[in-house]
Formats: structure tokens, sequence, C-alpha cells
């Protein structure tokens, strides 16, 4: 009778001949489905990505396509700026040194920008009064 009992309990631990468990079967069809889903999802980012990369080839810009168009028609050839920001992070500080200065200056007038709306009275602050430690 016990060789029955363990028997069945084998039997209904490994359902299939390969000796997995309903619960590493359902992992392993949870981890196929993951990777087909991947699969789809990064095919389908890069033919996003390659589309749209040819498509950005076909289409300049304003400045390409009308500005430069009639600048050469009226004798004025396009040429170098005077400050050329698309060398190294040049840009990104110049960026970065406009928002330091915003910010300071927001700061600055701190009061005048949140206050000048909501207090009518235009009144200076008055000192509070002095408390007195008693400990």
């Amino acid at each position: 009778m016990k060789n029955r009992t363990k028997n069945k309990e084998q039997r209904t631990k490994t359902e299939d001949a390969s000796g997995k468990t309903k619960e590493q079967r359902a992992k392993s069809k949870d981890k196929k489905i993951t990777d087909k889903v991947i699969l789809v999802l990064s095919s389908l980012f890069l033919a996003l990505f390659l589309f749209t990369a040819a498509e950005a080839a076909k289409w300049g810009g304003v400045d390409e396509s009308v500005v430069e168009k009639y600048a050469e028609e009226h004798g004025r050839a396009a040429r170098d700026p005077f400050i050329n920001t698309d060398q190294g992070d040049l840009l990104l500080f110049v960026f970065l040194l406009a928002g330091a200065v915003g910010g300071f200056a927001a700061g600055y007038y701190w009061r005048e920008l949140m206050e000048n709306g909501r207090t009518k009275n235009k009144e200076p602050r008055t000192k509070t009064k002095e408390r007195k430690n008693y400990a």
C-alpha cells in the first residue's frame, strides 16, 4: 500500500515524462511568452527607429528649404555663425549659465514675485515682540 501512495505522489508531482512539475511548466510557459513579447517589442522599436531615420533624411528644416533658398536668390550666401554652439558642450554651458542667472534673480526677488498679487498692504513688515525665556 505504501508503494502505491508513493508512486501516486510521484505521478502527481511529475505530470509529464520530462520530470517537470506543474509550477515548473507554468514558469517555463511564462518565460516563453515574456521572451516572445520582448522580441516583438524590440523589433517594433527597431523598425520605428529605422523608419524615422529614413524619413528625417527626406524632410529638411525651414532654414534649409526656405530661408537658404531665398537668401541665395538675393545674393546672400550662408556663412558660419559668430558663436558656433555646435562644438562640444558649449550650448550646454550657455544654458547652465542662463539657468544660474535666472535662478539667482528669481531667488533675489522671491517676495516680489510671490507676494505681489496677494498682499494689498504695501507697508513694511514690523518686528515681532521678543519672547522672554522663563526656563
